[in-house]
């Protein structure tokens, strides 16, 4: 069986190549950066040279595959590249579904999310949920446009593609928002939890690969499977992590409703200065909102399961241990938070300032 993989380097690619090469697969996987070639042949895919924006360059590598999974994409939290977001999110996955359909390709994976739903208000929903907006980020929206106006319309017109729709994935390498909030809560740079109330689903990357596979050997044409893990909210996922590792949480808890106002002022902030993605104004109102589907169908159709947050999660904080530096002292780790919290006082401040010289 002969698998073409877009994405092979990214956080869930890389686990999709890895799988499929142990299960046998001969893998063919799409490589922009001479970096990213030498990591997918030392695992032993096969590479071809190209990029999602150009179709000629995955003809060759994609011709004659069984399954073609598309899991190259644009995500970062705060970023202002939103033509970055529709090039990659939206033209690449055009690109590369219809090069599969154009090639005759019997099955093909789309791998898009559980954020083209927007805020489910905190309501966990299944795949015939539907909302066309308003968007949060520009990851939202961008995902939403290539699903709802890319891969729905080929599904329509008879393309055998299956849509993979993995909610918050963590794990081993994780640089995305929940594996920043784990290593900052390790290395005791949490000062305050912001949005407790913040409704988001846990699955690890390995399992969410396993998921994608078995929508492609198992998955009906047409169909689409969500593929995420319990559905808990941020302040007791914290307060998990804390009974995990034996670090004690932050007392202090910021709702959304005082974060979310604030989001313009990080974006003034960040043209002063460099800030994290989690400062980022997109962050501020990811935290007002909730994104929670159910896995029920790909669970009873495809078989998939997951592993728990507590095997899943010890295993990412041992990854961390083993490449951060050691975490602070209790006593520097308090004196942080104390000093977190005066910066974000302050920043309040300086907020409601400019709120009440707007309103002279």
């Amino acid at each position: 069986m002969k698998a073409f993989v877009t994405g092979g380097t990214g956080f869930i690619g890389q686990h999709v190549v890895g799988q499929l090469l142990e299960r046998g697969y001969e893998v063919h996987a799409l490589a922009h950066s001479e970096q990213s070639a030498a990591e997918l042949s030392s695992r032993g895919a096969a590479v071809s040279y190209g990029d999602i924006g150009d179709q000629d360059s995955m003809w060759e590598g994609m011709s004659g595959s069984d399954v073609v999974f598309h899991a190259a994409g644009w995500y970062k939290i705060g970023s202002q590249e939103w033509m970055k977001a529709e090039r990659i999110n939206v033209a690449g996955t055009r690109n590369v579904l219809r090069l599969a359909v154009e090639l005759g390709v019997p099955r093909i994976v789309y791998v898009s999310t559980t954020a083209v739903f927007g805020d489910t208000r905190g309501e966990i929903v299944d795949e015939t949920f539907f909302q066309g907006g308003p968007f949060v980020t520009e990851y939202d929206r961008t995902k939403w446009l290539a699903h709802y106006k890319v891969a729905v319309p080929l599904i329509e017109q008879g393309a055998p593609v299956i849509i993979g729709m993995p909610g918050g994935v963590y794990g081993p390498g994780d640089h995305s928002l929940i594996g920043t909030l784990m290593e900052r809560f390790y290395l005791g740079k949490m000062p305050a939890i912001p949005g407790p109330e913040f409704g988001y689903t846990y699955a690890h990357v390995e399992d969410i690969a396993e998921g994608l596979i078995l929508a492609a050997e198992k998955g009906k044409p047409g169909e689409s499977y969500i593929l995420t893990g319990p559905a808990v909210p941020l302040g007791e996922v914290i307060d998990f992590w804390g009974q995990l590792i034996g670090k004690r949480p932050p007392v202090i808890r910021i709702p959304a409703r005082f974060l979310v106002p604030m989001a313009p002022l990080f974006d003034s902030l960040s043209n002063i200065f460099p800030l994290p993605e989690i400062y980022s104004s997109e962050a501020a109102r990811i935290l007002g909102v909730s994104y929670m589907g159910r896995s029920d169908k790909a669970r009873a159709e495809l078989g998939w399961r997951t592993r728990s947050m507590q095997e899943g999660m010890s295993q990412t904080f041992n990854w961390i241990a083993d490449t951060s530096p050691p975490p602070e002292p209790e006593v520097r780790v308090r004196e942080r938070r104390l000093a977190g919290l005066a910066l974000l006082s302050a920043a309040i401040l300086l907020f409601l300032w400019l709120l009440d010289r707007n309103r002279d």
